[in-house]
């Protein structure tokens, strides 16, 4: 929970600094950087890790084939892939909003559906219990948001790289 330390321009640069990956995404990477800002920032969840975690999940944007999730689904966290009910969504900035809500839902033991800044539209949000069971990123394996126990290590590391681009210490 909180805000951005990583600011929007410091991510966009990183992200055309380091990705070799084919960008599938139904948006531009400037589009989809500001919306993980501003409803992270809306929902008080660390909208410069979720992108961060976005990029893990989706393969760079690339959405990889055989991939459970694909770019039209405009899922972002690979909320629902798990069990075979893949989330999909009109636009990338609902999906944006959506895996926010979802983390928030993750990290904050206070969070209802009336106090959400925005309109529920995350399907998933109501699993989630209890609310606030990760209210940190180490907390999100081990079958919190993913079953690899090594997941958050590996958000936290890619989160670590784009600190580093942007001249910030390492979490």
């Amino acid at each position: 929970m909180g805000s951005s330390r990583v600011s929007a321009q410091s991510m966009i640069e990183w992200f055309h600094a380091t990705s070799a990956q084919p960008y599938r995404a139904t948006v531009r990477v400037d589009s989809m950087v500001l919306y993980f800002v501003g409803e992270g920032n809306d929902e008080g969840v660390r909208g410069d890790i979720a992108f961060a975690q976005a990029i893990w999940e989706t393969g760079w944007f690339s959405f990889p084939s055989g991939g459970t999730v694909s770019a039209s689904d405009n899922n972002f966290g690979g909320m629902g892939a798990g069990n075979g009910t893949v989330a999909r969504f009109p636009d990338a900035a609902t999906g944006v909003r959506a895996h926010i809500q979802h983390l928030r839902a993750y990290a904050d033991a206070t969070v209802t559906v009336s106090n959400l800044a925005n309109p529920l539209v995350d399907p998933r949000f109501t699993y989630v219990t209890p609310k606030g069971k990760a209210p940190d990123w180490q907390d999100m394996g081990n079958g919190n948001w993913a079953a690899d126990p090594r997941y958050a290590a590996k958000i936290i590391g890619l989160y670590n790289d784009l600190r580093d681009f942007a001249g910030l210490p390492p979490v």
